[in-house]
């Protein structure tokens, strides 16, 4: 209930500025004007000018804000107000002032918050806290689209990183709530209306196939092009400019038309609706398609939920057209391909098929449809994965130096460092020691390694105490002149993954942990850290079954 009252009152804010800003009358949205004058496009660059000073008034700039996945993956679900606050008002911001970003991605930021609170406060195990922030998120999408198994299956998909038994009846029941409670308080849902296509045979399934490579091909190269630009833009202008710099690019854009600005709900039902011709849909796939681009590179904040629902349906109506252009006759419903586009291109940006595919059928109620959605987005999502690899989320977090490709918990990995799994007080000798005096200090069989310091104390080496009983060693020789490993060490804030990595590396048994002062804390055993980790990964998938 409060994810859909949080999504609610995000969406009555963002509009209510639109309004007011942009002088647009009762039941017209941004995306739906039919022009706009030049002083209203200066409201573009204004808006960057206002987000940029609202990044310096909460000092966004020196923070990596958390969102839900990133908090889900890493965090245990743990997620901060003051974070989800500034990311709320930095997507209502670039919203409100016609970036062309939806609200989803604030919709869910505040709704899985709720979630992280309640279990906070609830003290509740990191597992359970993770549900709740996929069921606050999941409520928050319900309530926005009407549409609660789309919810469910997105706090599934996106959030949670997996199906769990566990999880079905907390996400499902948030999901009812967060659309029943928009609904109670009179929010009209973002409803696609399209009329009932034929029903699809086996032919259109492998057709709309087609439809689903297009629209991977599509998404991989706008994920690409975001980073891109952000990276150019970050190089060429300063961060105060960027947000403003990129308000007059898409200035000049909407000149082509007014379709671009905002997320498209409008811009969506009038090309569903209008029979447009095809040269103009593709202006504005283009023109969309590079508003985003530049909205996200240059600063704004938000996501392409509906933007990728809204290029979808540019990109089935297209395909349909041009498959009547060439057969000479139509070959599918422009409907139908307009939904099932819509669903593969918003598969293969945020990476949730059956997400989608229950948005269409909670849309149309068409389940022959359904089945082709399905079938064009599984498509859209095995390409994506295998030649890019990322959502867009996870892109994102990618190029930020996070590895995560999904929500699935690996902050375990993160926190199960050497320095929590070494031993300390290792068996240490000086370097400068006569052999015969450390064969009596280390019989055979008494250790298996012994850590070499020199006399500042400082690490010297790892060696097997073996070397030094071989008889061709002097007794009186220094113990340093033997063979010993110095290549290979290990400091304390290495994770689990890359402390198995530097074993793999070493080849060999055990490795010394070493502080930044050459100082020896403690020393691994490869044998006891691969133990861990299959305890660890054992314990995170009996907790994701709820055993």
């Amino acid at each position: 209930m409060a994810a859909g009252l949080f999504a609610v009152l995000q969406g009555a804010i963002a509009r209510t500025l639109q309004h007011y800003l942009f002088g647009l009358p009762d039941g017209v949205r941004l995306s739906g004007s039919p022009s706009l004058s030049w002083w209203q496009l200066f409201l573009l660059p204004a808006g960057g000018a206002i987000l940029v000073g609202f990044n310096y008034a909460v000092k966004a700039r020196r923070r990596s804000l958390v969102d839900a996945v990133e908090a889900n993956a890493l965090h245990g679900g743990r997620m901060s107000s003051t974070d989800s606050a500034i990311v709320s008002g930095q997507t209502i911001i670039s919203n409100g002032f016609g970036a062309s970003v939806g609200l989803e991605a604030a919709y869910a930021q505040l709704g899985a918050l709720a979630g992280s609170l309640s279990a906070r406060w609830l003290s509740l195990r990191r597992t359970d806290v993770r549900t709740l922030v996929g069921s606050g998120a999941g409520a928050a999408i319900a309530a926005a689209f009407g549409a609660p198994l789309a919810g469910a299956f997105y706090a599934f998909e996106v959030v949670i990183g997996a199906y769990s038994p566990a999880a079905i009846a907390p996400v499902v029941a948030a999901a009812l709530a967060g659309a029943q409670t928009a609904q109670r308080l009179g929010v009209v849902p973002y409803i696609v209306d399209v009329r009932p296509g034929p029903e699809i045979h086996t032919l259109g399934y492998l057709i709309y196939a087609g439809l689903g490579v297009g629209c991977a091909l599509i998404g991989i190269a706008i994920m690409r092009a975001v980073a891109l630009v952000e990276s150019s833009s970050r190089a060429v202008f300063p961060s105060w400019a960027r947000p403003v710099v990129g308000g007059a690019i898409l200035a000049l854009i909407a000149l082509a038309s007014p379709q671009v600005l905002s997320a498209g709900h409008s811009a969506l039902h009038i090309d569903l609706i209008s029979s447009a011709p095809l040269i103009v849909l593709a202006i504005i796939l283009g023109a969309k398609a590079l508003a985003s681009v530049v909205s996200l590179g240059f600063g704004f904040r938000g996501g392409l939920f509906f933007a990728s629902l809204f290029l979808g349906t540019l990109v089935g109506q297209l395909y349909a057209g041009g498959l009547a252009w060439v057969a000479g006759q139509p070959v599918v419903d422009p409907g139908n391909a307009a939904m099932v586009g819509m669903a593969a291109m918003a598969v293969a940006i945020i990476g949730a098929p059956f997400t989608m595919a229950m948005l269409v059928l909670e849309a149309t109620g068409n389940f022959s449809l359904t089945g082709a959605v399905l079938a064009a987005s599984l498509v859209a999502s095995i390409i994506v994965r295998q030649f890019f690899g990322y959502s867009f989320s996870t892109w994102r977090l990618h190029l930020r130096g996070e590895t995560i490709r999904s929500a699935r918990d690996v902050g375990w990995v993160k926190t199960l460092t050497a320095g929590r799994m070494m031993r300390r007080e290792p068996n240490l000798a000086a370097t400068n020691i006569s052999i015969g005096e450390f064969r009596r200090r280390f019989p055979l069989g008494s250790t298996s390694r012994v850590v070499l310091v020199d006399d500042a104390q400082c690490y010297a080496g790892i060696i097997d105490p073996a070397l030094a009983f071989a008889e061709v060693h002097e007794g009186s020789a220094p113990v340093g002149s033997l063979d010993v490993s110095r290549d290979f060490i290990l400091r304390p804030d290495m994770d689990i993954v890359e402390v198995m990595q530097a074993f793999d590396e070493a080849q060999t048994d055990e490795l010394a942990i070493i502080d930044d002062r050459s100082q020896v804390l403690g020393i691994l055993t490869e044998a006891y850290v691969r133990r861990r980790y299959a305890e660890e990964l054992e314990k995170a998938q009996r907790e994701m079954f709820g055993e």
